[in-house]
């Protein structure tokens, strides 16, 4: 069948707009392929990298009926160029919210969402810590994680946009437990397979039997234990400095805050990272990095993340529909 893969350019001042120019190389002519965002700013994209394509406008999504290429064309920006500041924050949020729609009802099959930026979304009014809590809201959905994804290694994050502090606070028992079997369930959904899990200790060496700390011994040990006695296939605390040494030891790594998690996958697996939202009811992947300020609008954007998320996103996709 015909998948319907909705596409947002992101922030419009960041390597969004560039890299899903790059994307229309690569589209599936047997899908159609939806744009949330805006012409003149794809347009601009296209001059800078030396391309041509055709895009088809539409208001709603009923009107994509045939494989191609298609443009929800907000048309909201000023500038086909925008900087970055509280506009393109706004219009970042604009081209989600659009997007979401058309995911949570259905109508599409898949959603690849490039990079806004957290902090010029929230000048905007943007009330969440990132994408993957505001789909997570707009699905109704309380369980949720995000999933970094490549064929080298997965990983998970207990805690995701939060400060150190308030990650170390959501070390505890029920918090790990209910993140592990969630992400047993998610696996079995989306992959079709029961995934070993590792957990990482918090302190160093794992808290060294409590030398270094307790939350090693008092929460996430006896967390394990009593997963392994459901008969989940999971092992911790890991030390953390070592876990990683021998990425095909777990399917999946349970990671006890952001940078744990996130610092090694970008080492290891930066250009075929890609994150993936587990929990919501439709496919949702977004490449492995940021807005990138420092090199948008020079041509010069890797896509190879963003071309792992459309692969995996529309394989996803057709397992789904």
């Amino acid at each position: 069948m015909m998948l319907k893969i909705g596409i947002t350019i992101g922030d419009p001042a960041g390597v969004g707009p560039e890299l899903v120019v790059k994307l229309l190389d690569h589209l599936n002519p047997k899908n159609a392929y939806i744009i949330y965002g805006e012409r003149k700013i794809i347009e601009r994209a296209m001059r800078l990298l030396g391309k041509e394509h055709t895009l088809r406008d539409i208001y709603v999504i009923d009107e994509v009926k045939a494989p191609g290429t298609y443009i929800a064309d907000l048309d909201i920006s000023e500038t086909d160029r925008p900087i970055p500041s509280l506009t393109s924050g706004k219009v970042a949020v604009a081209y989600l919210g659009r997007a979401v729609v058309d995911a949570a009802y259905s109508h599409i099959h898949g959603l690849l969402t490039m990079p806004i930026n957290k902090f010029w979304a929230k000048m905007a009014g943007f009330s969440y810590e990132g994408q993957t809590e505001f789909l997570a809201q707009a699905c109704n959905v309380k369980d949720y994680a995000m999933l970094m994804y490549s064929e080298k290694m997965k990983v998970v994050l207990l805690s995701t946009h939060v400060p150190l502090r308030d990650a170390i606070e959501k070390v505890k028992a029920q918090n790990i437990k209910s993140k592990v079997e969630f992400v047993v369930r998610e696996f079995k959904r989306l992959f079709g397979y029961e995934p070993s899990v590792g957990v990482l200790g918090l302190n160093p060496h794992a808290g060294e039997m409590g030398q270094m700390g307790r939350e090693d011994m008092e929460e996430i040990l006896p967390a394990v234990e009593e997963l392994k006695a459901k008969g989940i296939k999971v092992d911790g605390p890991l030390s953390p400095d070592s876990a990683f040494l021998k990425t095909d030891a777990f399917d999946v790594f349970l990671c006890m805050y952001h940078d744990q998690g996130l610092i090694p996958f970008k080492l290891l697996a930066f250009r075929e990272g890609v994150n993936l939202t587990l929990g919501i009811p439709f496919v949702r992947t977004s490449p492995d990095h940021g807005t990138a300020y420092d090199i948008a609008w020079k041509g010069i954007a890797d896509i190879s993340s963003s071309l792992h998320a459309l692969r995996l996103c529309e394989e996803l996709a057709t397992k789904r529909a």
